[in-house]
């Protein structure tokens, strides 16, 4: 479909309330188009539509015009630089970027990520960014089971069974 059809079906469903659907719209332009970032802008106001700062800071990253406290909310959501390059999910050379300031912004990230990976990155080669930082951020493993927590799953597995007993013997009730 090309992008001026998609961008008057993000227009209606926006006019429509289908904010969703405008969102998930947007979001295969900017896949297809990584480097429009009046994709990314438009992008950045369907999230504000939603209240998620931190995802309309992720789309705005790259506009000199970007609001401090939505870029702020992005970079300690994704707090490593390697987890900010894959969230804005940039493809080629910064050089393919529309302005000055976007080229700037990403060639720092790139530089950022590559300095504390201790290698060079490079934005068409995920596995360049991606390569230990699983390790190297992973999740804390979680903490053995408790009492508390072994009686506090039982309870809840408890009463589910009392709601499904009580609903079970009113369909039951109707039919007799």
């Amino acid at each position: 479909m090309p992008i001026g059809e998609t961008l008057a079906r993000i227009d209606a469903d926006l006019a429509a309330g289908r904010v969703p659907l405008a969102r998930q719209r947007l979001r295969g332009l900017v896949s297809s188009f990584p480097h429009d970032l009046t994709l990314r802008r438009r992008l950045a106001e369907v999230y504000r539509l939603y209240g998620d700062t931190a995802e309309a800071g992720r789309w705005m990253y790259l506009e000199e015009d970007r609001a401090a406290e939505e870029t702020a909310a992005f970079e300690e959501r994704y707090g490593a630089p390697a987890w900010r390059m894959k969230a804005l999910a940039w493809r080629g050379s910064e050089a393919l970027a529309a302005t000055a300031f976007a080229q700037g912004r990403l060639a720092a990230l790139r530089a950022a990520c590559a300095e504390e990976l201790g290698h060079p990155v490079d934005w068409d080669d995920p596995a360049s960014y991606q390569d230990g930082l699983e390790e190297k951020y992973r999740e804390v493993p979680s903490e053995p089971w408790t009492l508390k927590g072994v009686l506090a799953g039982v309870g809840c597995s408890v009463a589910a069974l009392a709601f499904v007993a009580v609903w079970v013997n009113g369909v039951v009730a109707l039919f007799d």
